[in-house]
């Protein structure tokens, strides 16, 4: 739809790992589920590789601990490996010294797996807000050259409205590029339109037309992301969470393969690192 070229994400995570199940599924829980990463990430390289995408792969040093191959796939098939932390612990979560030991810990992990540079990070949930805009210094000391952390948009577990749209530099964090998932701006506020729960809710022309417009009319490259287990709709389903919670988890699962395969048809994409960091010229 346009030659801009867009990043495709995807943070690798089991079902059971999201936030949302925090309060019925316990970390010291985690061994006993039935972790299902393997298969999903190959059905996930499998539709690149169809598409000839390559794509950033935000990952738990908790999942690369336990499936290496899982993270040396992603490397061979020419993907960046990026991380997401170690145990999808929100950094909104965690003071100073266990922030850097988690994204420390989990860049070396990754970087040991890959035999490459870990150069992105996107903290869980998107849980770096104004209140804690210090994680982004401790990101760039740490080595990180970019992150996809801040979502500029109101929500009710996330969010820093305030924030740009695009590609920026932090005051607080020299050297350090925080890139923004997409979002479209409509009156005073900007709407989600680069994945997650609402690419599985919103009928997919819709999603397409917002990250044509954020091409067309902002002229600038969108982000997108998704996570494995939403192309697995018959993924177990975790007794104890509330209504709200198993809608916005369970919701067209059974529709994301679809849609994400008409979306790398539909657009042009490539991975984070060498959108943002080799064009950095986007940043403002």
């Amino acid at each position: 739809m346009t030659a801009l070229r867009n990043a495709m994400t995807c943070d690798v995570e089991d079902y059971f790992q999201v936030s949302a199940f925090a309060p019925v599924i316990a970390r010291d829980q985690w061994t006993r589920m039935e972790c299902r990463i393997e298969r999903n990430v190959e059905r996930v390289l499998g539709l690149m590789d169809e598409a000839s995408v390559k794509a950033t792969f935000f990952t738990l040093g908790w999942i690369a601990e336990r499936y290496p191959q899982v993270i040396r796939r992603i490397a061979a098939q020419g993907h960046e490996v990026a991380s997401h932390g170690y145990a999808h612990l929100r950094a909104s979560d965690q003071d100073m010294a266990h922030f850097d030991n988690d994204i420390r810990s989990s860049k070396a992990l990754l970087e040991d797996l890959c035999g490459k540079a870990v150069l992105g990070y996107r903290a869980p949930s998107f849980s770096i807000g104004e209140d804690n805009l210090w994680a982004l210094d401790r990101l760039a000391q740490a080595g990180y050259r970019y992150s996809s952390s801040i979502y500029p948009v109101v929500h009710d577990h996330y969010g820093m409205p305030g924030a740009p749209r695009f590609a920026f530099r932090p005051q607080c964090a020299t050297g350090l590029l925080e890139v923004p998932v997409a979002t479209v701006r409509v009156g005073r506020r900007n709407l989600p339109a680069g994945g997650g729960g609402y690419f599985r809710l919103l009928p997919y022309a819709l999603s397409r037309w917002m990250l044509a417009r954020v091409n067309r009319r902002d002229g600038m490259p969108a982000v997108f992301y998704f996570h494995p287990w939403e192309l697995d709709p018959g993924q177990p389903r975790p007794r104890g969470a509330g209504l709200k919670t198993r809608f916005r988890h369970y919701v067209n699962l059974h529709r994301t393969e679809g849609r994400l395969r008409s979306l790398l048809r539909d657009f042009a994409w490539d991975r984070m690192d060498r959108i943002f960091l080799d064009g950095a010229a986007h940043a403002h």
